[in-house]
């Protein structure tokens, strides 16, 4: 019984220590200084891009993920409204909801659909049809990941818990001993690699069996320093890059790494002082950094290969390597192609003018960004 008090009260702590922190980071945010957006240049139009259709969700006011499963893109509002749209025409498949506002994201598998809401419910849905919810214990702002009739939710505590699909039943959690890590109102990592589920926790990349919930291995990307709480967070976020076995992440604000997740080793990490997720192919890794800066990183070994400066103070989003595109969105609902080669402008796309909220995503050979407005436009090379 005192083992149960200590642990409730080790997560109520945890979950004001959420609380203050997104309180601080707000306050941060607001300053009344703010650096001037870069001019931009003409459109240099280097390559043919064009609308292929245009959809609409309720507005956006949450980190949400948009879900690619095969050739169905997934998509959910804050008012609780969530669309599966067909990428190749922009049709919907079908649209639903879950009747609360939602809080953190959007998981899929194309059978059945995951979301929680701002009440802390995990709901699942089966094509467009609730088939069950479940109360959470602290809010979550990492999209739920469908895999193999589970579904794997990591609440804002790094909670990691796997249910049944099916059913909605608990199957087990896992939170890491001794750690109670500061978390952003942002998504962290999640995703399956191999039969491993891999996880962002404080700073690291940590395996997790996904059948049991055991630790399997744990690599550190950045390392917690400073004098107070936000210098010290640490905290990894999405999304991520992956080539085989090998996944690069982000720690807020503080590096870029590479894991070997089939032995869980790092292979590299480097500075950073980006707030987003990265991409990448099999040679280089791209991430847009907090000031605009959009840079390229050698995947081997994390060495620099080129810099942009064009976007700085535009308010970007973490980027998609596309064709010979690196594709940004930012602040003003531009989508912004840039050369995979040196950085340089390509071409750039207009949306309805709100701010671009999601990191972009290829589904198919259409790539589709989600603005605060809750537009949803497909846009397709000719």
């Amino acid at each position: 019984m005192m083992a149960g008090l200590v642990a409730a009260n080790s997560r109520a702590g945890r979950c004001l220590a959420v609380a203050a922190l997104a309180l601080v980071l707000a306050a941060c945010a607001g300053g009344p200084d703010k650096p001037k957006p870069a001019e931009l240049s003409a459109n240099a139009a280097l390559i043919s891009v064009r609308l292929a259709w245009s959809a609409r969700i309720g507005p956006v006011r949450y980190p949400l993920e948009v879900d690619v499963s095969g050739a169905t893109v997934t998509v959910a509002g804050s008012d609780g409204s969530i669309a599966a749209i067909d990428s190749g025409s922009g049709a919907d498949q079908w649209r639903a909801s879950v009747g609360s506002e939602i809080g953190g994201g959007v998981g899929s598998d194309g059978r059945y659909t995951a979301v929680v809401t701002r009440a802390n419910d995990l709901v699942m849905l089966e094509r467009g049809r609730e088939v069950w919810r479940e109360k959470l214990g602290a809010p979550s702002f990492t999209a739920p990941l469908v895999a193999g009739e589970r579904v794997f939710v990591m609440t804002a505590d790094r909670v990691v818990g796997g249910y049944d699909a099916r059913s909605g039943r608990r199957l087990w959690s896992y939170a890491r001993q001794g750690d109670f890590p500061l978390a952003l109102r942002q998504s962290s990592v999640m995703l399956p690699v191999g039969d491993t589920l891999v996880v962002g926790i404080s700073g690291r990349l940590v395996g997790i069996n996904p059948l049991t919930g055991s630790l399997r291995w744990e690599s550190p990307i950045a390392t917690a320093r400073g004098t107070n709480d936000v210098e010290r967070l640490v905290d990894l976020v999405g999304r991520v890059s992956r080539e085989g076995n090998v996944v690069c992440a982000r720690a807020f604000q503080a590096a870029i790494g590479c894991v070997d997740t089939s032995r869980g080793n790092l292979l590299w990490s480097r500075p950073a002082a980006g707030a987003n997720g990265i991409h990448g192919d099999g040679e280089t890794v791209f991430g847009t950094e907090s000031d605009g800066k959009v840079i390229a990183w050698r995947r081997a070994n994390g060495e620099p290969v080129w810099t942009s400066e064009r976007l700085k103070y535009r308010g970007l989003t973490a980027p998609l390597a596309i064709g010979r595109s690196v594709a940004v969105g930012d602040a003003t609902g531009l989508v912004h192609f840039l050369s995979r080669q040196d950085g340089s402008l390509l071409t750039r796309m207009a949306t309805d003018g709100s701010p671009i909220v999601a990191a972009p995503v290829l589904a198919g050979n259409t790539l589709v960004v989600v603005t605060q407005n809750g537009g949803v436009f497909g846009f397709r090379p000719d």
